[in-house]
């Protein structure tokens, strides 16, 4: 080979300043004819092992070769124009431009990718680069290394097996002396990161340049390659700094598929994965009595929207229901609703003064701040439970609460609406029927709680705290109608006079009440009996 081709990599030189050139196809060269079975030391054939001769002590080499190398092809000859490979002495890059290839393959056509070829302007000599490496992906590219192969036979054991030893060879020649194709990888890239791994001095160095995404699919090839310091650093320097989601997903992938020492990888999957196996169900209930019981109203609201987050069915961490446990979670319902009922027999005690349903004796926060919170607790309990998939229990453990429903009369208005509150967000589920309760369970909700809220009405509209009230207009009628017609009938009746008499103090009923009209008194064509 003339120097114009080939040239030797040294540490102590210059990085000349490289270039770029690519070839639609392989081109025409008197070296595609195939090698008669005498060639010489040059053109050595090897037969690829269906596991490497070397055992690794890092990873298994079953089925991790699979969809990185081609078990059909190991040795052809080319021409090479090497590069600097991150300035290491013993490892030279490039491209084969009339690489051969196996009668058993097609050549790649016309329209295929590319090959690259990068090109030092370096005049020294051969060195110790004694073995050529070439690299041919899946999609036809090829990269072609020159390297020393003590250097590579010592650091995989899967090529201390594959390549020529070069005490047997007698030709005295240099680079080129020895050649070896590897075709059919996946990740091109990464397997020609992870040779040039080896012949890195500081591995760390080279993989905090090179990144996370990088140093795992160069840990993958070397997990397949039984390269056990590549393995080594790979994880070390993964373990060391922070991932993204998908950085995160590629490394699950990974371990999937390769096996390796628990001693080496113990603190990557220690970030991967629970050790101690906890109940994700204990923490739950942990987070959300946390929530209910915080006393800091802007923190406590932005870790509900953290929790609601985290539970619902539609996000990303949450996959199924193995992490929320219902009991739980309406034990933490019914502890807030004794907090309610002791809130408001606290407030309909007799105390002198204005100020009576404002304050509390022994606490330092007003009566309305105190409800205020539970009711908020119970809205935002209600909302995980819809979201899940488990309100129903809901819907009447809120219609049995007698004891409110009759405190509520004797309430303070400027508190007593909080509860309205939690039964507008009943009624709008039912409405728009995200819950399905029996009729029995819907009749004793609206005969507990559809007069309260016709009085509460107003104060929703002035201090809605987000409640759209023109949403629950909609679906408190659509709720309603869901109920037999005679007790339709009487929930209208008493509609109708509380609007007639507030106006727009009472929620506008209007258009259910029509369909009631419609339902219950104009004759249809078609008989329905009994």
């Amino acid at each position: 080979m003339s120097e114009s081709t080939h040239h030797t990599i040294r540490r102590a030189a210059a990085r000349p300043r490289g270039w770029c050139c690519s070839f639609s196809g392989v081109p025409d060269s008197p070296e595609h004819r195939a090698l008669p079975s005498s060639a010489g030391v040059g053109a050595q054939k090897l037969p690829p092992p269906k596991s490497p001769l070397a055992p690794s002590f890092h990873s298994s080499p079953s089925s991790k070769l699979a969809g990185l190398i081609d078990p059909r092809r190991i040795l052809s000859p080319g021409r090479v124009s090497p590069i600097d490979s991150e300035g290491s002495p013993a490892v030279a890059v490039g491209e084969s431009e009339d690489e051969a290839l196996p009668r058993d393959q097609p050549a790649p056509a016309a329209g295929a990718a590319p090959f690259v070829a990068v090109r030092e302007d370096d005049e020294e000599g051969g060195g110790g680069l004694d073995l050529r490496l070439s690299l041919r992906g899946r999609d036809g590219r090829c990269v072609v290394m020159e390297l020393d192969s003590a250097v590579l036979r010592h650091s995989s054991a899967f090529f201390a097996g594959m390549v020529p030893d070069a005490s047997g060879s007698g030709s005295g020649e240099g680079a080129g002396g020895k050649r070896m194709e590897v075709d059919g990888v996946d990740n091109l890239e990464a397997f020609k990161e992870a040779v040039e791994l080896m012949f890195e001095p500081d591995a760390m160095r080279w993989l905090s340049r090179a990144g996370v995404s990088r140093a795992i699919a160069v840990l993958e090839v070397s997990s397949s390659i039984m390269f056990d310091r590549g393995i080594e650093s790979c994880l070390k320097y993964i373990e060391a700094v922070p991932w993204n989601e998908n950085e995160e997903e590629k490394l699950k992938h990974v371990f999937a598929r390769c096996t390796f020492d628990e001693l080496v990888c113990k603190d990557v999957l220690a970030r991967l994965q629970q050790q101690d196996r906890s109940s994700s169900e204990d923490l739950t209930v942990q987070l959300v009595e946390s929530v209910t019981s915080g006393t800091n109203n802007g923190a406590r609201k932005e870790l509900q929207s953290l929790v609601t987050g985290l539970l619902s069915k539609s996000s990303v961490y949450h996959k199924d229901l193995s992490g929320l446990n219902k009991g739980s979670l309406y034990q933490i319902c019914r502890s807030c609703l004794s907090s309610l009922v002791e809130l408001f027999v606290e407030g309909s005690r007799p105390v002198e003064g204005a100020g009576q349903s404002m304050t509390v004796s022994g606490s330092s926060k007003p009566m309305v701040e105190r409800i205020s919170k539970q009711t908020e607790n119970l809205n935002w309990l209600f909302d995980i439970l819809v979201n899940n998939d488990m309100a129903e229990d809901f819907v009447e453990l809120w219609a049995k609460q007698e004891e409110l429903i009759r405190m509520h009369e004797q309430a303070s208005p400027m508190f007593r609406y909080e509860l309205s509150r939690i039964s507008a967000s009943v009624f709008t589920a039912l409405g728009k029927g995200r819950i399905q309760c029996p009729s029995d369970t819907r009749s004793q909700l609206f005969h507990g709680w559809f007069r309260p809220m016709l009085m509460d009405f107003g104060w929703l509209q002035r201090c809605s705290k987000g409640l759209d009230v023109r949403i629950l207009e909609e679906n408190l009628g659509q709720a309603l109608l869901t109920l037999p017609l005679q007790h339709q009938q009487s929930l209208f009746e008493e509609w109708f006079r509380c609007f007639a008499s507030r106006g727009t103090e009472c929620p506008n009923l209007s258009r259910a009440f029509q369909v009631w009209w419609r339902r219950s008194f104009v004759r249809s064509s078609v008989d329905v009996r009994r």
